[in-house]
Order: C-alpha cells, then structure tokens, then sequence
C-alpha cells in the first residue's frame, strides 16, 4: 500500500522548503515520488528538488483540479504501477483547490492517505483572504491541519488575526503556528499524522457522489461569493438572486446550474513563462524584482549568474529570495498574477 501525503497552500506559501525539510528529517531511504503540479507553462520546483535523489513527475499547462482532472488521477495510478514507491508526495498548483485534490486521491486504488494539509503565509493569510478567497479559502476548508509559514515574521496581533480567519474557515482543523526551525521535521510529520487520522473517518461520507454525472464539486459553498452576492455559506443566501436551493451540497446540479460561478484556476490567474539566456547580477534581478506590482502574486526562476554559476529567486509581495542553485538547461522564469503581460515581462526581465 503506498502512503500519500497532500500539501496544499496558495502561491509562495512555502510548500517546496516544507516537503525539503520532510525529505531530509522524515523520509529518508524511503522510495518516495514526488508529484508536482505547477500552475504555468514552465515547471522550475522540479529542478529544486531533484538534488534531493527522488522521482519528480510534473503536470504542467492548467491545474488540478480544473483542466487536469483525469489526467491527474491517470498520472497517480501510473506512479504507483511503475515506481512501486513507499510514498507519493503531492504538490498541487497553489491555486489548486484542496477539495478536488481529495475527491482524486480518495479515489485511487492501492493508496492511503495518510495526511492532507495546507501551508498559509502567516504574513499573507488576510489579503489572500480577501482578495482569493475561492481558491485560498477552499484550501484551509478542507485540510485536516494548517501548517503556518514565515510565524516568525509576524507580531502576535497578526498571528491572533490569522488563527481567527483558519478557525472562521476550519474550526477542526489542528493549526501549527511554531516557526519550522524550531522544529524537527519528525515534530511537523507526527502533528500531521495524528491530526488527519482524526479526521479521515469523518472525511469518507464526503466523497460519495458521483462528480462526473453533476459535473460538481463537492462543497458548494466555495464558488465565487461576490458573483452570486452570497453569504460564507450557501445555505444562508438569498436564493431569487443565485437562483439556488436552500442546501446548495443537497440540491440537483441540472437545476439550478450553480456550478457555473465556480471558477477555473485559469479563468482568475495568468501565468507566464520565459526562458532566457540573460546573465544577471543579484542586485540587478533584485532590482527587478522589486518592480513587480500588486497584481503579480507569485514570480520564480532559476537564472544564470553574471559571475558565474545559477541563482534561484523566489517572489511574492513584500519578499524577494535570491540564492544559489542548480543549472537548468536554460534559465526559466515564471509569474503568475491576476494581470500579466507577457511583453511588458520580457522587457523588464531583459527577455529576448
């Protein structure tokens, strides 16, 4: 039986230096594949991570839980046949909903569960929040436990606000608000373990109907709030306005066409990749980093080093990261945002 865990989180959350500690602490000499799924035309956390020994299968071009759906199981299915590995980890796109995710991995034959979480920027929870919620929220909705990222750079208020925005959304989910290093990558995968078996017996009635007839997912209550002028949950809404039925996880999907405010990850967020030749200095690549708008929610790249060698470079609002890393067969570069042109991304990034 092979062993899957799930981690989910939003855009720059800090999935990929999570499951690196876990490989590290956790999981090693076990024969793990690791299944990422990036939201883009060029996948780059593949490169990151294959220095770490195991398997790396990227799902490039669209996100799970939209256009990938068969693909994706398809792709599970394969791993566990052709690789026989102790453990799947998946990585799903960031703006990849939770929900799916589970309806697909529940669903696969000779597999186990055997955690799900989400990551949240504790610096980023409330204007992702705010701003995301279709995508965001159904991520903490559905996680037996919310791994707290960047704690340390928060003061207490804002940590008080995010655990009452998790609690708003999951009040059973188990929360872990220490920074990671101060704990063992043991410490993180023992909460993780003990706080989904909790939970995955009350998980099993959820996954029942058949989503391929209603063409629906499964908590209703995630679709677009501000489209439809719909309270948190669909059951409290004005109905003549949506034109839904009282309990909207109840009702027949034919009828009332509700799924039609639930939006793709493509239909909200543009991702572009380019690849280049250019050498950069790190100051330089700061500099353009740092020219990056709001509408931009997530850049990364590895690139070449004007002083020879690789550097990998992480954005998301507020933070830059420019480190050393591996050569890739040329240098890759990836934004993602609710408004991204592509000409005015090569120009900035120095893009033939």
């Amino acid at each position: 039986m092979t062993k899957i865990n799930v981690f989910s989180g939003f855009l720059g959350a800090g999935k990929t230096t999570l499951i690196s500690k876990l490989l590290k602490d956790v999981f090693k000499g076990q024969k793990v594949v690791l299944v990422e799924n990036e939201f883009g035309e060029i996948g780059i956390d593949g490169g990151f991570l294959k220095d770490s020994g195991i398997e790396i299968t990227e799902i490039n071009s669209g996100c799970i839980c939209c256009t990938l759906k068969g693909d994706f199981k398809t792709a599970l299915n394969e791993v566990i046949s052709k690789y026989e590995p102790d453990r799947i980890i998946i990585e799903p796109s960031g703006v990849g909903k939770l929900s799916d995710i589970l309806d697909i991995v529940l669903s696969v034959e000779g597999a186990q569960v055997e955690s799900y979480c989400t990551i949240v920027d504790a610096k980023r929870c409330g204007i992702y929040h705010k701003n995301f919620k279709e995508f965001f929220d159904d991520q903490i909705e559905h996680a037996a436990c919310v791994i707290l990222s960047r704690s340390q750079l928060v003061d207490q208020d804002r940590l008080e606000k995010d655990l009452q925005i998790i609690h708003e959304l999951n009040e059973d989910a188990r929360v872990i608000t220490t920074p990671w290093d101060d704990l063992s990558g043991t410490d993180i995968y023992n909460a993780l373990i003990g706080s989904t078996a909790d939970v995955l017996k009350d998980e099993d009635h959820h996954h029942d109907h058949d989503h391929e007839e209603c063409g629906c997912h499964e908590h209703h209550h995630d679709h677009d709030h501000e489209e439809c002028e719909c309270h948190e949950h669909h059951y409290d809404h004005d109905h003549e306005e949506c034109g839904c039925h009282e309990h909207h996880h109840d009702h027949d999907h034919e009828e009332c066409g509700c799924h039609e405010h639930h939006h793709h990850a493509d239909e909200i967020f543009t991702s572009i990749g380019l690849e280049t030749i250019h050498k950069y200095s790190k100051d330089e690549l700061e500099g353009m980093l740092s020219k990056l708008d709001e509408h931009i929610v997530r850049a990364k790249g590895i690139v070449q080093n004007i002083e020879g060698g690789w550097l990998f470079f992480d954005f998301v609002p507020g933070d830059i990261d420019i480190r050393e890393g591996s050569p890739a067969y040329t240098g890759l570069i990836t934004i993602i945002g609710d408004q991204v042109s592509r000409s005015e991304m090569k120009e900035l990034f120095k893009v033939l």
